[in-house]
């Protein structure tokens, strides 16, 4: 069996654990907009449905759809609907906080691509009637490098449930 590629500790890392903390305050504050200067026109993000499967299946093989799979497209979309009065799904607005921890980073496929993983705690609250929503996941990220400065390229999110305890997913996570 092969050793694991070991994680970067050096300035790679910082500058990836730095991108997902201001990640993480523009979401949080709502910078949809500027959230979306963070992403590269190629951009995939996913949300793959978690499958609980017994020791004798492998979880990845069963896997047949996705809470969400969009593009730069479609996530501006998102944004730009957010902007209207027509997203009932945010009205009100949420109050959000990411909290972004584990984070470990490696190298990617070339010199400008890094690949981060991360766990997300995701605090959503809504209104004053219900009650907060927590939402656990880990993260698969590619950065990559443009002009310099870090980019998402991809990100996979996989929940840490199977069955969503929240009303909608009109959150980034």
């Amino acid at each position: 069996m092969a050793d694991a590629p070991l994680p970067y500790t050096d300035a790679r890392h910082l500058d990836a654990h730095q991108f997902l903390v201001e990640e993480a305050h523009l979401l949080d504050s709502g910078q949809f907009e500027a959230w979306l200067g963070l992403l590269t026109c190629d951009v995939e993000y996913v949300m793959p449905v978690r499958v609980t499967a017994v020791k004798a299946i492998d979880e990845a093989s069963v896997r047949t759809m996705d809470h969400f799979a969009e593009d730069y497209y479609s996530l501006r979309l998102r944004v730009q609907r957010f902007a209207t009065a027509h997203a009932w799904t945010e009205d009100p607005q949420s109050r959000v906080r990411h909290h972004i921890t584990n984070v470990r980073t490696f190298a990617g496929e070339d010199a400008d691509a890094l690949v981060v993983e991360s766990a997300v705690m995701v605090f959503r609250s809504r209104g004053d009637q219900q009650a907060p929503d927590f939402l656990s996941a880990g993260r698969r990220d590619i950065l990559r490098r443009v002009g310099g400065d870090l980019r998402l390229a991809r990100r996979e999110i996989e929940v840490d449930e199977a069955v969503l305890r929240t009303q909608n997913l009109a959150v980034f996570l």
